[in-house]
């Protein structure tokens, strides 16, 4: 016996993104309903590479009675009004936004983390899944911060259009066109131009001078990984439809070298160390695109500190940073709790 799964938002990149995962890996679901805003009821999507077609439902009337998970990629929005809903009538929420993200009775996951943290979400039937940039960066910290630990994180973000949805994809590919041809270059999305530039500004602005994304990256890392991380980002747009990256410092309490790290890497989960000094001995955005891992490459002692190294780390964000976690949070709650089959 199989669970009963409903996606949420299942017409956008992650609602698409999550059918594919849940059919990849083989997720036992025996019965899966696809359900998204009004103006997409009664189009039909594919259950991943399976030939199996789904009519999307309306959101507005769906009935989460009797249903076991539902994963959630519509937005804060439609969340807020949907997901207590879900979650009251019994179906457990695996939410995208960021919404539910700093509840303190909503327990944040990554399973390869923090999966211990899971056991919370009886409080509100509510898991939150991470920031798409955090989600990568401590899954590289984790089995670090466990060998040394780590005080201080200074990291800088490279993340590509996708992170915009299919709007910001829509305008990257629009704005590269118009360049190649002549035409006038359209800004509607994005804040400037993004084709063929990098904007440092992703999400809104803080009194600080930070952005929303940035302070994600610095409160989501303390409440997965440890309150007493010390963590500053600079998040910016770059030219790339699928796949972020991210170049990380890292001070530790204890002291750790790059052939100590780098073996630790290898055999921890969820990574894939792929780390040659020699020209192309690295993984570069395009490289991750399909696949589940999260790769380091380019790990090095940082000269400047005590206990310090260097590191990059690149993963699909439609993937582990979004779609990929929350399946991986759904197998891990089966697992845990639900117990099927």
């Amino acid at each position: 016996m199989g669970y009963r799964v409903v996606v949420v938002g299942a017409t956008g990149n992650v609602g698409r993104e999550m059918l594919n995962i849940l059919a990849e890996r083989e997720f036992p679901a025996d019965e899966v309903a696809v359900v998204a805003s009004p103006r997409s009821q009664g189009l039909t999507i594919e259950y991943g590479d399976t030939g199996r077609m789904l009519k999307v439902q309306n959101v507005e009337n769906f009935d989460f009675a009797g249903w076991d998970i539902a994963l959630f990629a519509a937005g804060s929005g439609p969340t807020k009004i949907y997901a207590p809903k879900a979650a009251a009538a019994g179906c457990v929420v695996i939410d995208n936004s960021s919404l539910y993200r700093m509840d303190p009775d909503v327990p944040l996951i990554v399973p390869e983390v923090n999966p211990e943290a899971i056991d919370g979400y009886k409080k509100r039937n509510i898991i939150a899944n991470p920031n798409c940039s955090t989600a990568q960066m401590v899954v590289a910290l984790k089995p670090l911060h466990d060998a040394a630990k780590i005080t201080r994180v200074v990291v800088s973000t490279y993340q590509s259009v996708s992170g915009a949805g299919k709007e910001g994809m829509d305008e990257l590919f629009e704005q590269s066109r118009a360049i190649f041809v002549g035409d006038e270059v359209s800004v509607t999305k994005f804040t400037k131009q993004i084709a063929f530039n990098v904007i440092p500004h992703i999400d809104v602005f803080l009194d600080d001078g930070f952005t929303k994304e940035e302070w994600k990256m610095v409160v989501e890392t303390k409440k997965i990984l440890d309150p007493k991380i010390k963590v500053v980002a600079t998040c910016v747009r770059v030219p790339v439809f699928v796949g972020h990256s991210e170049a990380i410092n890292i001070e530790f309490e204890n002291e750790i070298s790059a052939t100590e790290a780098q073996d630790i890497l290898r055999e921890a989960p969820g990574i894939m160390l792929i780390d040659k000094r020699e020209d192309g001995g690295y993984v570069t955005p395009i490289e991750c695109v399909g696949d589940f891992a999260t790769y380091v490459s380019r790990v090095r002692e940082d000269p400047t500190v005590d206990n310090g190294l260097v590191l990059w780390c690149v993963s699909d964000n439609l993937r582990k940073g979004a779609a990929l976690n929350a399946v991986q949070i759904a197998e891990l709650l089966g697992r845990r709790h639900l117990k099927k089959g």
